[in-house]
């Protein structure tokens, strides 16, 4: 069974920000590196949705529907309604999740 994965708005601009990053603080070819990386795990995640844990910040709001997949040192959020894998957050895993998912709350 294949599933449609559709990356939302709130993850291209999270996307971009890693971008800018991994570019200025190390190099083109780490950023290259990277992208190629999360690509791969977002096609996983056609044919595989279930594959990734349930975040622990997000496990306390008993919203079950929420997984994540560690790639490298980032993570990829996103949410599996029906066919569709809504990717909601594309972050370095060193980032405050809580706040960022408030961020995204508030905008």
């Amino acid at each position: 069974m294949s599933f449609t994965v559709v990356i939302l708005h709130s993850a291209k601009i999270h996307l971009k920000d890693l971008k800018s990053y991994l570019t200025r603080q190390f190099s083109s070819a780490t950023w290259q590196a990277t992208y190629e990386q999360l690509k791969q795990a977002i096609r996983r995640l056609e044919t595989q949705p279930y594959v990734g844990s349930i975040p622990e910040e997000i496990e306390t709001l008993n919203l079950s529907q929420y997984r994540q997949v560690i790639c490298g040192m980032n993570r990829i959020i996103y949410e599996v309604r029906d066919q569709t894998v809504y990717i909601h957050i594309i972050v370095d895993t060193r980032k405050n999740l809580q706040a960022l998912l408030l961020k995204n709350l508030i905008q």
